[in-house]
């Protein structure tokens, strides 16, 4: 009887300190209180600065999601042409050159459209870092993308991809558009008998990170 009673009472006291400890310290949940990213706005033209290994480039970034398309026209460092990477939210990518010297153009037909504006829905919430003098919210996407968000803002200021290239905002035009004629990809990409996989050259590995890239972050979404 004295047994159970003793058990009885360090029992008690044993319940005692987990509710005083319960009460004084808390236990967080962290994840109830994360923040979200912002979902994009349905129209924007953004100016990025890539860095993939030292490799630099410049991005106009035309984002339109209400007529379900996006453009990337690219410039390397110190680079004369431009390479143009036209997507459409039926899955058609276009990846061409303007040059008439040089003109090559590739196709992709993918089984996913354009990123939604809430392609970041169900990212991993990773804290809060500073990057390029802004403290930003970070999430991370299916081990796919790292991106960095603005706190006072709002507006995406970084991201990263699986390969290392990095994406560094400079512009954010919120409804900014381009005009339709310019969404046209050039007559040569529709014509039988054209640049292939084995016949494109100078900018191969350029198209394949491009599309490879595009691909796995379309599916993400």
């Amino acid at each position: 009887m004295v047994t159970v009673a003793k058990s009885l009472v360090v029992t008690v006291s044993v319940l005692l300190v987990i509710f005083t400890a319960s009460v004084c310290f808390p236990i967080a949940s962290p994840k109830s209180t994360d923040p979200t990213p912002r979902p994009w706005p349905h129209q924007f033209h953004s100016i990025l600065f890539m860095n993939y290994s030292g490799s630099l480039q410049l991005i106009d970034l035309w984002y339109d999601w209400p007529n379900g398309r996006n453009f990337n026209i690219i410039r390397d460092q110190l680079g004369k042409e431009l390479l143009f990477d036209l997507e459409w939210n039926n899955g058609t990518s276009f990846f061409y050159t303007l040059d008439d010297s040089t003109r090559e153009c590739r196709t992709a037909q993918v089984d996913v459209g354009i990123l939604r504006p809430n392609w970041l829905d169900g990212a991993t919430y990773l804290g809060q870092q500073t990057v390029d003098g802004f403290l930003c919210d970070v999430w991370q996407k299916v081990d796919f993308i790292w991106y960095y968000e603005d706190v006072a803002t709002k507006r995406p200021v970084h991201w990263v991809f699986y390969t290392g290239r990095e994406a560094h905002v400079m512009t954010f035009e919120v409804g900014a558009a381009l005009e339709d004629a310019k969404w046209q990809a050039p007559v040569y990409c529709f014509e039988k008998g054209g640049d292939d996989d084995d016949h494109v050259t100078g900018r191969n590995s350029q198209f394949h990170v491009l599309a490879n890239e595009n691909l796995n972050l379309r599916r993400s979404s």
